[in-house]
């Protein structure tokens, strides 16, 4: 297998712009190397006197490259919100949407699908959900609906789907039916699997994206365990990529690895570990934020045919403790994330704010936090992150979407799921 990483980290060198840039190893000297990938410059905040949002130890002696990379600034003036519950009794909750007309749709670990009425009462489980692997990390995912929803009644969902002796991340899209207080989904048609098929519970990914042009970004994992984790690199696996594919799970003919025989044609990046969080900025781009092992979650932008390192390069360690690989932050032919955390947030579910409830989170992503127990507000200034923010919540977050009037939506995982709403506290409160 290792002939075969270099032949690929080969034959992406020439993808992106390279800059200078240091590889760092557990226990040696920092020696010079080469990084692919655009020569990113986030300012300092320093002189502005704030403190980093990170507080804990971290769990390396990792060294960020680039300035603000991990560890940003806190903003001058921290933002207040009333927390309010909307909705309970939801069993492991994973995934919201808002229906056009005000209502919620949620997904269940265990493989059910709800409608969350405005009034926040829960609805009975849809018909037709397919049956799910809802084993370790497994189950019914993410969900979202189809860009003309309001015409078409299409969603798409993503799942751990038991198949072949094993399980692997599958999508499918359905027509949402309603009727005398019931529904169901009609029409089911799976348009897409992550191949190959692997017996584990761990790192299915995995969130959906549509792209103002219509096509659907699919993130998935690389299932965790060592025999797997390695196939991130492998061009001719499903394993560890961001996929990009259309409404009826075909590889548009400009994706970066079309025409080749020796890659998946819908694939658009690769080397990710486990992505549970993605959206789009307001430039209409693609941005994730991915789980690292202990320390190491990336915000990353992924760029077509780039490869963004796992399990070659990682700002963390395995959970014993141990080097991950040569125990690396840079390596040629691999991108440096925009931002890094250790130790982890646990990202899951991301949001652009572009409502007008916060006005100091405007163009802000924000992040939920499995670990951090709360939210994550990052502000970025073009592709640099300038100051992060935590909002504690109590609960570990596994989605977080934003409402029509600007609210923000946070779903706590657990048996005994909610969704909370979170608006601007009273300043004078």
């Amino acid at each position: 297998m290792t002939r075969i990483y270099l032949i690929l980290l080969a034959t992406t060198a020439g993808l992106s712009l390279g800059l200078p840039a240091l590889t760092q190893t557990a226990g040696t000297e920092a020696r010079p190397s080469r990084v692919e990938g655009e020569a990113f410059t986030a300012p300092s905040n320093a002189a502005d006197g704030n403190k980093p949002a990170e507080t804990e130890a971290p769990n390396t002696g990792y060294k960020p490259l680039l300035p603000n990379q991990t560890r940003a600034p806190v903003p001058s003036e921290a933002t207040r919100v009333d927390v309010a519950t909307v909705a309970k009794g939801l069993a492991n909750p994973w995934a919201l949407e808002f229906l056009p007309d005000g209502r919620m749709i949620v997904t269940e670990k265990a493989g059910k699908i709800r409608i969350v009425a405005r009034d926040g009462s829960l609805g009975q489980p849809l018909g037709g959900v397919p049956k799910v692997d809802a084993r370790g990390q497994g189950g019914l995912l993410d969900i979202a609906l189809s860009p003309s929803f309001a015409s078409d009644r299409l969603i798409y969902i993503s799942y751990s789907e038991p198949r072949e002796k094993g399980n692997g991340t599958t999508v499918a899209k359905a027509k949402l039916a309603e009727s005398g207080g019931s529904g169901k989904l009609d029409e089911f048609k799976v348009i897409f699997r992550q191949m190959p098929t692997y017996d584990g519970d761990k790192h299915f990914g995995s969130r959906l994206v549509f792209a103002p042009d219509g096509k659907l970004f699919v993130t998935v994992g690389e299932r965790s365990d060592k025999q797997t984790r390695g196939q991130a690199q492998d061009l001719s696996s499903g394993l560890g990529k961001v996929f990009r594919i259309d409404t009826d799970g075909n590889a548009p003919k400009d994706n970066p690895f079309a025409g080749s025989d020796k890659a998946k044609p819908e694939i658009w990046s690769y080397g990710h570990r486990n992505v549970q969080a993605a959206a789009l900025d307001g430039q209409g781009r693609l941005w994730i934020v991915e789980h690292g092992p202990r320390g190491g979650d990336e915000l990353n932008r992924p760029r077509p045919g780039l490869n963004y390192g796992w399990p070659l390069v990682s700002y963390g360690i395995e959970y014993s403790g141990e080097k991950i690989g040569d125990g690396i932050t840079q390596a040629g032919g691999t991108v440096q994330p925009v931002y890094y955390w250790d130790p982890v947030i646990g990202p899951s579910g991301l949001a652009l704010y572009t409502g007008p409830l916060f006005p100091a989170w405007k163009d802000a992503f924000l992040i939920g936090g499995l670990v951090s127990n709360g939210l994550v507000a990052l502000k970025l200034d073009g592709d640099k992150v300038v100051t992060e923010e935590r909002i504690p919540l109590d609960a570990r977050i596994r989605d977080v979407k934003v409402g029509t009037d600007g609210s923000v939506y946070a779903v706590t995982d657990g048996p005994d799921g909610k969704i909370l709403k979170l608006t601007p506290k009273d300043k004078q409160g």
